[in-house]
């Protein structure tokens, strides 16, 4: 037999292996150091400091939310004004706004403070209609978010305007435009807040609805409307943490109350 008249082998190529491995590398890199990123954030306050009368207000925690109301309200014997929805800042742990929202229930409202995957709410854009699904005795909400949460809340106010009364911004502003829907609106920020980007809050103030309501809180920074300490690169507030949040509480109230009349 003439062996050369056999057809050769061909040798596998390296390159499709080696790029398999390469990626298979770096994805794994990727994930550590988002496992870094997101493992560092905000802590709260002792969280059993954190509500100043437990018999104030009903609390009701589970993996997806923490829920504070007027007494009886949550177990549906008795009725609340109106729920609110909280979505948390980038990487702040969310029983950091339980000192805000039991002054929110303390007015007669359920306020229900969500649980983001990895304490970022672009994570939980939805985590809304589950919540609304979870308290059915409220069927008049209101959306809200700090900071960065307030970004994802107005996204999830744009695909959703007809199951919501209103937004609120903390230290934010919406990205999607909700200036044609009927949605009331609050904007309150700190007056002392460095990190909020004023240009942007400026430039899409257009995106608001008509019905909305600023509120400039005197000498509030970003991080007063939580208690998770400072925050890096935030100015330093002139007035207590518990203060900003009383404003915020009052201010939400009004706006909510124009939203009955």
């Amino acid at each position: 037999m003439n062996n050369a008249a056999l057809p050769k082998t061909a040798k596998p190529h390296p390159w499709p292996k080696r790029i398999a491995v390469t990626l298979a590398i770096a994805l794994a890199a990727g994930a550590a150091c988002f496992g870094a990123y997101a493992s560092d954030y905000y802590r709260a306050q002792d969280t059993s400091t954190l509500l100043s009368d437990a018999k104030a207000v009903s609390v009701e925690e589970n993996d997806e939310s923490i829920a504070i109301a007027p007494p009886g309200s949550l177990e549906g014997e008795s009725s609340a004004k109106a729920g609110l929805i909280l979505y948390p800042g980038a990487k702040v742990d969310p029983h950091a706004y339980v000192p805000l929202a039991e002054k929110i229930a303390e007015r007669g409202y359920i306020c229900v403070i969500a649980k983001m995957p990895f304490n970022l709410a672009f994570f939980g854009i939805d985590a809304a209609s589950g919540i609304m699904d979870n308290y059915p005795q409220t069927d008049s909400w209101w959306i809200a978010g700090h900071s960065l949460g307030g970004v994802a809340a107005a996204q999830y106010a744009a695909g959703h305007p007809d199951v919501l009364e209103g937004i609120a911004f903390l230290a934010s502003y919406p990205v999607s435009d909700l200036s044609e829907t009927d949605l009331h609106a609050l904007s309150a920020y700190g007056s002392q807040d460095l990190v909020l980007n004023r240009e942007s809050l400026a430039e899409n103030a257009t995106k608001l609805p008509a019905n909305t309501k600023t509120v400039a809180i005197e000498g509030g920074n970003h991080a007063g409307f939580g208690a998770y300490g400072p925050q890096k690169g935030d100015g330093e507030a002139a007035i207590s943490a518990d203060e900003q949040q009383e404003a915020f509480a009052n201010a939400f109230d009004a706006a909510a109350g124009a939203d009955r009349q």
